[in-house]
């Protein structure tokens, strides 16, 4: 995120910073759009960009706004022109960073006003902007950032964080527990961990049960017996279990979402 007329060979503000890499970008990617479904790390990922680059300076340097709460205008024209205007001293070469966290739930009229903010403080500022949906920016923004495009977790990522979390927390969990949190998380790190929060909180113990109960979400065995029962014809066993999920409460969407999920899991290909 540093201007690419950053110079060269000076000796950095402040000792911390010394090791910082001295990052050359062209014009164009002077800002940053990160999209993708929620939960996977891209506001993490620009807060660690954010830290290195700044060293001691991140505190005075950033800015993050959610743009979910503060969409309107006025925030870019108050706000976010402060900041943009405000002296800071940082080290040789890099720029104040302004996050925006949602940033596909501005208004139209608040990223046209962002828009030309980017223009007026290039020199001075950086934007880093998070989103689930990159179409949502408007074309000028997009074509003055770079666009990295996240994919959701995969289960082994989950899992190994899911793992560490336990280990360090003493929580004492199953196998089909740790299974129940990958399958309801749909790879967002956030709510799977979320979700174990709540299991250990609510049972004290992490097992498959509880965590459904906790996510109040259809048991995924009970949709996979009623599907298996569909497949060999014993259309009134599958009544049988549609009926069980029915007296639990569950209404029929979550029931075919879950369907959907549970097919994908199968070995063989099924066709609904």
């Amino acid at each position: 995120m540093s201007s690419s007329s950053a110079a060269k060979g000076k000796a950095p503000a402040n000792g911390n910073a010394a090791n910082l890499p001295n990052y050359e970008l062209p014009w164009y990617s002077r800002y940053l759009i990160s999209g993708g479904m929620p939960g996977i790390g891209k506001t993490t990922s620009i807060h660690c960009l954010a830290h290195q680059l700044l060293g001691d300076g991140y505190k005075e340097g950033v800015l993050e706004l959610n743009a979910s709460d503060e969409r309107g205008i006025d925030v870019v024209r108050n706000k976010i022109k402060s900041f943009a205007q405000k002296k800071v001293t940082l080290p040789p070469g890099r720029h104040k960073i302004v996050i925006l966290d949602e940033a596909d739930s501005m208004t139209a009229g608040a990223q046209q006003a962002l828009r030309r903010t980017m223009e007026i403080y290039a020199n001075t500022t950086r934007f880093a902007l998070a989103c689930n949906m990159s179409n949502k920016i408007i074309e000028p923004i997009q074509s003055r950032c770079a666009i990295l495009r996240y994919s959701k977790l995969r289960d082994q990522e989950v899992l190994k964080r899911l793992l560490e979390i336990c280990e360090m927390e003493k929580v004492e969990y199953s196998n089909e527990g740790l299974e129940a949190l990958i399958f309801t998380a749909e790879g967002d790190m956030r709510q799977a961990i979320n979700n174990l929060q709540s299991t250990w909180s609510g049972f004290g113990f992490v097992s498959g049960d509880n965590v459904f109960k906790v996510c109040d979400q259809p048991h995924p065995i009970t949709v996979q017996a009623m599907i298996r029962a569909c497949l060999k014809g014993d259309i009134e066993g599958a009544m049988d279990k549609l009926d069980e999920l029915w007296d639990q409460g569950y209404s029929a969407v979550d029931i075919v979402v879950t369907i959907f999920r549970v097919v994908k899991t199968f070995d063989e290909y099924v066709h609904l």
